[in-house]
């Protein structure tokens, strides 16, 4: 398996970066090699006064930097040698399994379109993430903020690419799905939300349960699949920061608030191209590097590009 690392993408790059890469060896497998994209002096140098050297490494030298003020769609274009462009390159002729980054998150989305394509069939694809649950359990929500605002159809498909993420990353036989709403009643939401309630109900194949509370998440009775659209999503996701930061603050010391770290969650994959590739969060270091990494690894490993292209 060849995963593929943009070694200047984030904050704390191209070091903190580096770093993450040394500590994730200690997880992969002989089979497995890491392939650093990046400015390659950085890189021997970093490595050498990690005293890390392994056959598992290898380095891809790339020139420039897409820093995360630039302009996504321009910046990809313009910037040829940059290591997200020559990354997704890599991807596109089958060079990598995988490939993720902390850095610009709109260069990273504009690279898997211009480059690996969304599935067809696929209406939009969705950033993905796990929410930890009370019971030991993780479930899985999207859209956590590619698409803010989705049309009943997105919804519906997001319900199906959970419950493929669900079964195939997670492990879950029979994931059900939830649809994130301001009440249990069919009549409550939008219009949008409201039309997806029925779509979902009537789709054959998709284990619907309904519509969920905001204050069912996290609990027992959460679904395995939460379903909503990247306005809403993104909400939710940097609430559950904020929850962990708070009690960081308050010293309050449990091992589920440190499931709710973004640390050890590592990235978001994103569900509906045809790679696999994780986004990382921009001020990534050391440990949420490794996670990213080792979260890039299941997600090649549970092969969902594939199992996704020969659902839809």
């Amino acid at each position: 398996m060849n995963i593929g690392v943009d070694i200047m993408g984030g904050d704390y790059a191209p070091y903190a970066v580096v770093e993450g890469v040394a500590d994730s060896l200690e997880y992969l497998t002989d089979d497995d090699t890491l392939v650093l994209v990046g400015d390659e002096k950085a890189i021997v140098e970093k490595l050498g006064s990690m005293n890390v050297s392994s056959p598992r490494l290898k380095i891809v030298s790339a020139k420039e930097v897409i820093e995360m003020g630039d302009h996504p769609a321009r910046a990809f274009s313009q910037k040829k040698d940059s290591s997200i462009a020559v990354g997704f390159r890599m991807l596109q002729d089958g060079g990598l399994d995988g490939f993720c980054s902390a850095g610009n998150t709109g260069a990273m989305l504009v690279g898997a379109s211009y480059t690996v394509n969304v599935i067809p069939g696929v209406l939009r694809p969705a950033l993905a993430t796990t929410l930890p649950c009370v019971d030991g359990r993780n479930s899985v929500m999207l859209d956590v903020g590619l698409n803010p605002d989705s049309k009943p159809d997105v919804l519906l498909q997001y319900g199906i690419l959970g419950s493929l993420y669900a079964k195939f990353v997670l492990s879950i036989p029979e994931p059900n799905v939830g649809l994130l709403n301001i009440g249990h009643e069919e009549t409550k939401g939008t219009a949008n939300v409201k039309a997806a309630y029925e779509l979902m109900k009537e789709y054959p194949g998709l284990n619907f349960a309904g519509n969920i509370e905001g204050h069912s998440l996290f609990h027992e009775d959460i679904t395995d699949v939460v379903v909503c659209d990247g306005f809403v999503g993104n909400i939710v996701l940097k609430q559950a920061e904020a929850i962990y930061m708070l009690s960081k603050k308050i010293k309050v010391a449990h091992p589920f608030f440190e499931r709710m770290n973004f640390e050890n969650i590592g990235g978001t994959p994103i569900v509906g191209i045809n790679a696999n590739v994780v986004i990382g969060h921009g001020i990534s270091k050391r440990k949420a590097i490794m996670n990213m990494i080792l979260q890039t690894r299941d997600v090649v490993k549970a092969n969902l590009a594939k199992k996704i292209i020969e659902a839809i």
